[in-house]
């Protein structure tokens, strides 16, 4: 009978997994898994480094500073990459915990800080936004983990886009746009490389607009006739973009 892992603890590592090779766990890793999660040894879990795919793996040893385990077996190949970029102006606290989470989950491949002229916060914990990846990748299955580009300013960003993007369309949810469905302009995205660029609380200035919109890279599309908080609008275009064109 084939075996499910659905209910399995799911581990990030950030070693190499191979088949019978030992693998150290963290002291935050090792506390959680074996004083939270009450794992003893000959326990089983599932590990990933974003790399490698899916393994089983045993735990070998149940130190609660530095345990080890031993992977067994893939059971799951590493999947090809979406290849979706997105681009959002920093939020406070918990709802860019959200954000980053809910981008995890919809298959984003790089997360970029822009750095608008309405953006509020302007630095961001790159450590906690790391930290936020690896738990929605956890808890959701993920076996591809975006990367984290550095801070940019839109200005930068924009002037920058076709060397560093060669050939990526930008998507631009332009909440001042007449309601309008985005299927039929997304459909026709597909087999494109695709970007994603959302703005702060409060919008892009309209000077960002007027330069955004004039890039011939630019597809602008609605949301719909309702002004979205930026995690929203996030979560509604990924959505989007999902079920459309990464199909």
């Amino acid at each position: 009978m084939r075996r499910t892992y659905k209910l399995f603890t799911r581990i990030f590592v950030s070693e190499p997994i191979k088949a019978n090779a030992i693998i150290k766990l963290n002291r935050k890793q090792s506390n959680h898994l074996i004083k939270v999660l009450r794992k003893k040894i000959n326990d089983e879990i599932i590990i990933f480094n974003g790399v490698d795919g899916a393994w089983l793996a045993k735990i070998i040893d149940d130190n609660k500073k530095s345990a080890s385990i031993l992977p067994i077996e893939q059971i799951k190949k590493q999947p090809k990459d979406d290849d979706i970029w997105y681009g959002f102006a920093p939020l406070k606290t918990a709802r860019l915990d959200y954000l980053v989470q809910k981008a995890t989950e919809m298959g984003v491949s790089t997360i970029q800080p822009v750095i608008t002229e309405y953006t509020q916060v302007k630095t961001i914990k790159e450590n906690k936004i790391k930290a936020n990846i690896i738990v929605a990748a956890q808890q959701c299955e993920i076996l591809n983990l975006p990367k984290l580009a550095e801070q940019i300013k839109l200005s930068d960003l924009i002037k920058n886009w076709k060397k560093e993007h060669k050939g990526r369309k930008l998507i631009f949810a332009d909440e001042n746009m007449p309601p309008h469905s985005p299927i039929e302009k997304l459909q026709q995205l597909r087999g494109e490389k695709i970007g994603l660029i959302i703005g702060p609380e409060g919008g892009f200035s309209e000077k960002e607009r007027k330069i955004i919109l004039e890039q011939n890279f630019t597809i602008a599309i609605s949301l719909g006739k309702n002004i979205l908080r930026a995690d929203s609008a996030a979560v509604a275009a990924l959505a989007l973009i999902q079920a459309t064109i990464v199909i």
